[in-house]
C-alpha cells in the first residue's frame, strides 16, 4: 500500500514522503490515526497546496516577529519597586511585571516568551531576552528603580 505521511514517523519517513507500507499497518494504524493518507494524484496535489499555504503562514509569522524584534530593541521599560537596606527589593520583578510594563508601552507579549533565569531582586539595569517565533530573540532593557 502506498501512503503519504502527514506526520514524521521515525524510521518510516518525514512529512510529505510517499512510502510503501504493509496493507494491515496502513489500514489499521496509519489511516485511522490520520498519520497518513492514501497516495493518489489528488492527495499529492492537496499536500503540495497545504505546504504552500504553510509556507505563506510561516513567512507572515516571521515578518511579524521581526517587526516585534525591531520595536523591542528601541523599548526601555522602567519598573519602580520599594527597597530596603542595601538597595534590596521588597519582593522581586518577574516576567508578569515585565509583561505588564510592555503592555503599557503597547507591545503585547505572552509572558512565557520572556526568559528570566530567576526573578530580579536588586536595583539596576537588566537585559531581558524575549524569544519570538522563527528562532528570533530580542533583548529588552529593564530599569529597576526605587519608588
Amino acid at each position: 500500500m502506498e501512503v503519504i505521511l502527514l506526520e514524521d514517523m521515525g524510521k518510516l519517513g518525514t512529512v510529505g514522503a510517499q512510502v510503501s507500507v504493509r496493507d494491515g499497518y496502513g489500514r489499521n494504524y496509519l489511516l485511522p490515526n490520520k498519520l497518513a493518507i492514501l497516495a493518489s494524484v489528488k492527495s499529492q496535489k492537496r499536500l503540495e497546496h497545504e505546504k504552500r499555504l504553510a509556507g505563506f503562514r510561516l513567512a507572515k509569522v516571521k515578518a511579524e516577529a521581526q517587526a516585534t524584534v525591531d520595536r523591542l530593541k528601541s523599548v526601555s521599560i522602567t519598573i519602580a519597586r520599594k527597597v530596603g537596606d542595601q538597595e534590596k527589593l521588597f519582593g522581586s520583578v518577574t516576567t508578569h511585571d515585565i509583561e505588564k510594563a510592555l503592555a503599557d508601552e503597547g507591545i503585547k507579549l505572552d509572558r512565557r516568551k520572556i526568559t528570566l533565569a530567576e526573578p530580579i531582586k536588586a536595583l539596576g539595569v537588566y537585559q531581558v531576552p524575549v524569544k519570538l517565533p522563527g528562532d528570533l530573540t530580542a533583548e529588552v532593557k529593564v530599569w529597576v528603580v526605587a519608588e
